[in-house]
């Protein structure tokens, strides 16, 4: 029954870390383009009423709250140390998405920190799963 259950925790964990790094890409994504119909920045009434009028805020606000309820799910179910490493990976994928959709461009330290989120991501799965397989079954 163990070896039945492994692959499918395994597939939930991959399906929810997705869902969650879609959601918040999403939303902080949104947050990028609110931002950018909203411009110039001053603050004021003028320019609250730009920011609310901009269909991004309310997706920015979509994808938070459907990051949420994905991230209470994994909390629920996943161990904390790779899920919160995990949840990281938005920083990653804004960056890719930052050069492919915005042209922005990357610096050395923003290549060497993002491989850097990914190393300790696959560091702490890693750790999880070998403490997984050599803890007594039940």
């Amino acid at each position: 029954m163990t070896g039945f259950r492994q692959p499918s925790l395994t597939r939930f964990y991959l399906l929810g870390f997705l869902l969650l790094l879609g959601f918040d890409t999403f939303a902080q994504v949104s947050f990028k383009l609110a931002a950018n119909h909203a411009m110039p920045l001053a603050f004021g009434f003028p320019w609250m009423l730009r920011v609310f009028a901009t269909p991004w805020t309310y997706a920015a606000i979509v994808g938070y709250i459907g990051a949420f309820f994905t991230w209470m799910t994994l909390l629920r179910h996943a161990p904390i140390g790779p899920a919160f490493a995990a949840s990281h990976l938005e920083v990653v994928s804004l960056l890719a998405i930052s050069v492919l959709f915005f042209d922005e461009r990357l610096s050395l330290l923003q290549v060497l920190g993002s491989a850097s989120i990914v190393a300790g991501i696959v560091c702490l799965a890693r750790s999880e799963a070998t403490a997984h397989a050599a803890a007594p079954s039940a």
